[in-house]
């Protein structure tokens, strides 16, 4: 009887035998990269937990905007009512004002902070003295540190209509007028986006920076060489390096156009301007929060109108910019 022939292992140059993967199972190969990279997983561990406890399990509850929510009988055991909180939001007699005052703050701080921090950023590359430059990046990323709170009592005493810096000004200039801005709903708005605009420019810019400096120098000498100006170098090297971002971060921004700060808006918001400084959010929270008899289900149903009009546009202006633009977020 002859023998069965052995098969020899095939060996490396080293003489090590190389190991056939297919040999391995699938389990057997995800357990070996997970052991050679499992300090990148124990670093995913902790944002993994936050997604799920803080924005994945909270779907649960969103069936609550479809029922007669009552804390006694639980979610399961309140009455299903369907679309009818929804359609309670979209009779009530300040639907419309709500809806303009959130989407006029939105879009006037989209076309207002999108391009500030860009220009921001190109003036700090092309400056010439580069202590000066780094001075002003410092002093406009630090409003950034300011809280809310902080930053509206800054906003009420330059406004103040007797003894605020505007009034002062104007007094110096032989000009007696009380100017009250929070007081006039025409310019709530005005006064909620550029104070914003100051406080998050310089930190909006620090992603900017980091893409200009990495442009490549060579295509800047060329140019020079080629005779082109600042503006021709701005305009063909920087500024398409700078679209891709500037394209993610306004698909972005789209999707939280009916978010409009909740915390700045009730702070800034009183009887005189509240026509106009009435939002989504502060309703929300007057008629879910602040309210005698808080309406759970009525508030949740608002909230999950805002995420899918914000889900909606996101795929929308997704979908644009990957056909006309080739640049998406997926």
């Amino acid at each position: 009887m002859k023998s069965k022939k052995v098969k020899p292992e095939p060996v490396d140059n080293t003489g090590q035998v190389i190991i056939n993967k297919k040999q391995k199972s699938r389990w057997e190969r995800t357990k070996a990269a997970f052991f050679d990279c499992w300090q990148l997983y124990l670093l995913l561990l902790l944002p993994m937990l936050y997604m799920l406890v803080f924005h994945y399990f909270p779907m649960y509850g969103a069936q609550i905007a479809f029922r007669d929510y009552k804390p006694v009988d639980g979610i399961w055991g309140s009455e299903w009512v369907g679309f009818e909180h929804f359609i309670r939001f979209f009779d009530y007699y300040q639907f419309k004002d709500i809806m303009l005052n959130t989407l006029e703050i939105s879009i006037y701080g989209l076309i207002v902070g999108v391009p500030f921090p860009v220009i921001l950023a190109i003036l700090l590359k092309y400056c010439p003295n580069k202590k000066f430059g780094k001075g002003v990046q410092i002093i406009t990323y630090a409003p950034h540190f300011i809280s809310v709170v902080v930053m509206v009592s800054i906003i009420m005493k330059t406004l103040d209509p007797r003894n605020g810096l505007i009034n002062n000004v104007l007094a110096l200039f032989g000009i007696e007028y009380n100017l009250n801005l929070l007081a006039m709903p025409e310019a709530f708005s005005s006064v909620y986006v550029w104070s914003g605009i100051w406080q998050t420019m310089g930190f909006s810019a620090i992603i900017y920076i980091a893409i200009l400096t990495g442009v490549d120098v060579s295509l800047h000498e060329a140019a020079m060489v080629d005779g082109a100006n600042v503006v021709q170098r701005i305009r063909h090297i920087d500024f398409p390096a700078l679209i891709p971002q500037i394209t993610i971060l306004l698909i972005l921004s789209l999707g939280r156009i009916l978010n409009v700060g909740f915390e700045k808006t009730l702070l800034m918001q009183n009887s005189l301007n509240a026509s106009a400084s009435e939002v989504i959010s502060t309703y929300v929270y007057k008629m879910g929060i602040a309210a005698s008899f808080p309406d759970v289900s009525y508030t949740s149903a608002v909230g999950l109108f805002q995420s899918v009009i914000a889900f909606i546009l996101i795929f929308v202006v997704n979908k644009l910019a990957r056909k006309y633009g080739e640049m998406s977020l997926w």
